[in-house]
């Protein structure tokens, strides 16, 4: 279907400007003021809104296929679309872990099957899939996914010979999660020989900056030694940021990423949420949140991303040491940074350059994250005069919780655009669309 945006402040490339876009046949067909409508062209009028690229989440786990009472591609990809999110990149610990070419092709079937929104999948790494890393096609897999020290299941890789390998042969980029798993059992011993049973409170002590630096230093030595594309996920930690440049992305082989998670919330919130807001690597102190920003302007970090996890609300409502790491955030991510643009901590051109623009430039996709004629219409159109009111309930996702919850944000997202399809209008999310594509790297 033909739409006309009139009147919308266009947000793209370091610039903000009152501007019409068309979307014809999948693609943004036209940009420019006073577009005149065509016949049977759907007119949308976006006075006083924020029209921007969707946002490319390069970090979440939506649980499929073997862990569907959290979430599943179909669940999660929807309430990503009700947050402005267009296109997802899914992590490979799932059930069963996403360590074989095979595994990659299951999750395509089921994403081309049920997701609302673009998707692409990493390959998880081993100790011995050596040679499943050297067959990925780079065109197609947004990457190889290496946890560096602290994981559960088979994803663990450790061993510096293994470690070695990965970073000499993978011929794509290299996502890691960077802590030290000896350094965090070293915490642990030290918190229950302290204070007994460890609690919430203690999560941040346990997965501390040093565990994180130790991880992150030793994966940034890795690429530089064999030129590796590495992208370094969810930085937690000022100690961390001396390890990445402020060149311009374009320059870089070496990147790194914060979380919205990470941006909002600090340790002090441990008392009132609890494990709720248990993740791993650990929310920690407010001195981390606000060096996080400031890596942000200074161009250290390239990327925000949510890292969602959708666990269920009895699994976390549990004892500290047994509840699962990891919070439901796609559908209010977008928000949050709308609001660290209303308190000054971000600007808007900064929240499309982090989401958006520098998630298309590292990962190489191909006619996504700009305004641009000729690419993909994945839009997103966010109102700044109406506010979101959080409540468990009413969120989308199958856990129907939100570590949010109570939270009154200033922003409304108004509709979402996949492939030129309106996915969502501000109120529903539309299934029926099937307009979700696989993402395609340019490689």
């Amino acid at each position: 279907m033909a739409r006309l945006i009139k009147h919308a402040t266009l947000v793209n490339e370091g610039k903000l400007y009152v501007s019409d876009l068309r979307i014809e046949n999948q693609y943004i067909a036209e940009i420019g003021p006073d577009l005149s409508a065509r016949p049977n062209e759907t007119v949308i009028d976006a006075q006083g809104m924020w029209l921007m690229p969707g946002m490319i989440d390069d970090q979440v786990h939506f649980r499929e296929p073997g862990l569907t009472h959290k979430g599943s591609i179909a669940s999660e990809s929807a309430a990503a679309a009700a947050g402005g999110i267009t296109s997802f990149m899914e992590m490979p610990n799932v059930s069963p872990s996403t360590t074989t070419r095979q595994a990659l092709a299951d999750k395509q079937a089921i994403a081309q099957r049920d997701s609302v929104a673009n998707y692409a999948f990493y390959l998880g790494a081993t100790p011995d899939n050596l040679d499943e890393i050297k067959a990925v096609d780079p065109r197609q897999v947004c990457g190889v996914k290496v946890f560096m020290g602290a994981s559960t299941g088979d994803l663990l890789v450790e061993h510096p010979a293994a470690l070695e390998a990965i970073f000499r042969e993978c011929p794509t980029l290299i996502a890691t999660h960077c802590e030290q798993g000896s350094v965090i059992q070293q915490n642990n011993a030290r918190i229950e020989q302290q204070y007994g049973t460890p609690q919430i409170i203690h999560h941040p002590m346990i997965r501390d900056d040093e565990a994180c630096y130790q991880s992150s230093s030793y994966a940034v030595a890795l690429a530089k030694k064999y030129r590796t594309q590495l992208h370094v996920l969810h930085l937690t930690t000022a100690k961390e940021l001396s390890l990445f440049s402020t060149a311009p992305l374009a320059e870089k082989h070496i990147t790194a990423e914060a979380c919205v998670h990470h941006l909002w919330f600090n340790e002090q919130d441990y008392p009132a949420l609890g494990n709720l807001i248990k993740c791993n690597p650990a929310i920690k102190a407010e001195s981390d949140r606000l060096a996080l920003l400031k890596a942000l302007h200074d161009g250290r970090i390239d990327i925000i991303a949510t890292d969602h996890a959708p666990h269920t609300w009895q699994e976390k409502n549990v004892p500290y040491p047994q509840a699962p790491a990891g919070l439901p955030l796609v559908e209010h991510a977008l928000l949050t940074l709308m609001e660290q643009v209303k308190r000054g901590a971000m600007t808007l051109e900064q929240v499309v350059e982090k989401t958006a623009h520098n998630v298309a430039t590292r990962f190489a996709i191909d006619k996504r994250g700009f305004l641009r004629e000729g690419y993909f219409a994945d839009l997103v159109l966010v109102d700044p005069n109406h506010a979101t009111h959080v409540q468990h309930e009413q969120t989308r996702y199958l856990c129907k919780w939100s570590p949010f919850h109570g939270t009154t944000f200033s922003h409304q997202i108004r509709a979402t655009f996949v492939n030129g399809a309106m996915v969502f209008d501000g109120d529903k999310v539309n299934t029926e669309h099937n307009a979700a594509q696989a993402l395609r790297f340019n490689r």
